[in-house]
């Protein structure tokens, strides 16, 4: 197949940027596919629900854990902006509780364990262009952090955002760095290889890698699924979540039809009219966490054997080259998703966890639930849920962005533990020790409300 002018473009581009040839060669990999028409759905005609094994069922010894979490690598995923909540910086910097941000947290996770254990426990973050520099001056307080011979990070790579016209690699003069965008999580196998690091833990003598998104708190490198992952002699797992009401919309775990094969299909790969399908919990049960486990010798001789190319589901993503102007111009960021290397492997495995190992924060509805009394933040600094069940939260565009709703609860967001739901219309501010108490909506059209100090909201509607 002859290679388009718009492909010459963006690999020049690239090579002028400094990106790894295998990064540039698994960018036209998919540039091909997107020249080609391909859209990445997964239609819901071509896969079945599936059923896995929990990890609450499963028995791992002291010794097998033991063991385990001394060969185990923990890798976060801390390339995000948290654009959406209106910051510029890692989002892994934004403060969760006691002054601490999901960095200081995620770091003395990780110390204690090394303690608890007797194991090195390395800590490496996957940051990007956009967020290693803030990354890594706030862990510069964590000294002991480091493991010598190991970097503390390694980076992801970039590509050209293309134009959806023309498949042309966009020039936006105003801000260069939006013609730019990362490759999606899917990134972190071509980035370990290329950077060097995947053989140096396999040289170092780690066997094993756990992945998890660093604004994911209840990812705690926990040793007693390390020890479950080593002993299973699977090469790739992921662990999985009972979807819920807040997973509608984000993607599950199916089984394909014509090979059998475990599928993580998002809901970008989803078409118009599998919607419904996509948020039946009832069909389709289980989520996944993005927590992941790798062998690391068998996803070298997988990468080795496909020169470093994967090859993952393509997710096509639409967008403007700026986000914060609509008339910007229409661009296609080809991305891949981490957790899809789950078909690539033969015997990979899923298995599901608690609900206290899936705390994303992806909006404000879940920043809420995180600094709030449903969680409490122990001594090994693990966010240990203080309910059953988290309450559903539905803030509406007056909390959307950090510094909105960090103004709204000057004194702290509201007590949740009695809470099933709370849902917010309007411009309301809280003031201390709110409590929240069964179903909550509080509804205005217009106009700036105050809950006073010490108020109990119960299952009412407050106009």
């Amino acid at each position: 197949m002859g290679t388009s002018d718009g492909l010459t473009r963006a690999r020049a581009k690239m090579r002028a940027e400094g990106v790894d040839s295998v990064a540039i060669e698994v960018f036209a990999h998919y540039y091909r596919l997107v020249e080609l028409g391909e859209t990445g759905m997964i239609p819901e005609s071509t896969i079945d629900p599936v059923t896995m094994p929990s990890l609450a069922q499963v028995e791992v010894s002291h010794a097998d854990a033991a063991a385990a979490i001394a060969g185990t690598v923990v890798i976060k995923l801390n390339g995000g902006l948290g654009t959406s909540m209106g910051m510029d910086r890692a989002k892994s910097l934004l403060c969760v509780r006691r002054g601490l941000s999901f960095l200081d947290i995620i770091a003395r996770q990780v110390l204690h364990l090394r303690k608890q254990y007797g194991a090195t426990l390395p800590l490496i973050f996957m940051n990007s262009f956009r967020t290693s520099a803030d990354t890594m001056a706030a862990l510069a307080r964590y000294e002991d952090l480091p493991v010598k011979g190991l970097p503390l990070e390694f980076l992801q790579n970039k590509e050209p955002k293309i134009t959806v016209d023309g498949l042309e690699p966009v020039a936006w003069p105003r801000d260069p760095q939006l013609e730019w965008c990362p490759p999606g999580h899917g990134d972190i196998y071509t980035a370990m290889r290329g950077t060097g690091l995947l053989d140096d833990l396999i040289a170092a003598g780690y066997t094993q890698v756990f992945v998890s998104n660093s604004d994911n708190l209840g990812a705690v490198p926990d040793a007693r699924v390390a020890g479950w992952f080593a002993t299973s002699g699977a090469p790739f797992a992921i662990e999985a979540v009972r979807r819920t009401a807040n997973d509608k919309k984000g993607g599950h775990f199916a089984r394909r039809k014509n090979d059998g094969r475990i599928v993580l299909r998002e809901s970008a790969q989803t078409l118009p009219e599998d919607q419904p399908a996509l948020a039946d919990l009832s069909r389709h049960e289980f989520c996944s966490t993005n927590n992941l486990w790798f062998n690391l010798a068998a996803m070298k001789a997988e990468l080795d054997r496909r020169s470093g190319i994967l090859g993952l589901p393509l997710i096509r993503n639409e967008k403007n080259v700026d986000p914060a102007d609509p008339a910007s111009p229409r661009v296609i960021q080809m991305e891949t998703a981490m957790g899809a290397a789950i078909e690539i492997f033969d015997g990979a495995l899923t298995i599901e966890v608690g609900r206290d190992r899936f705390v994303p924060v992806k909006t404000t509805n879940e920043l809420l639930i995180l600094r709030s009394d449903v969680y409490d933040l122990g001594e090994d600094a693990v966010m240990e849920m203080a309910v059953e069940a988290a309450p559903y939260v539905e803030l509406d565009g007056h909390y959307t962005l950090v510094n909105d709703f960090d103004t709204r609860f000057p004194a702290g967001v509201p007590s949740m533990r009695d809470a099933t739901s709370l849902r917010v219309r309007g411009d309301w501010t809280f003031g201390s020790d709110v409590k929240v108490v069964g179903e909550v909506a509080l509804e205005s059209a217009s106009g700036h409300h105050r809950i006073a100090a010490g108020t109990v909201l119960d299952e009412t509607d407050l106009d």
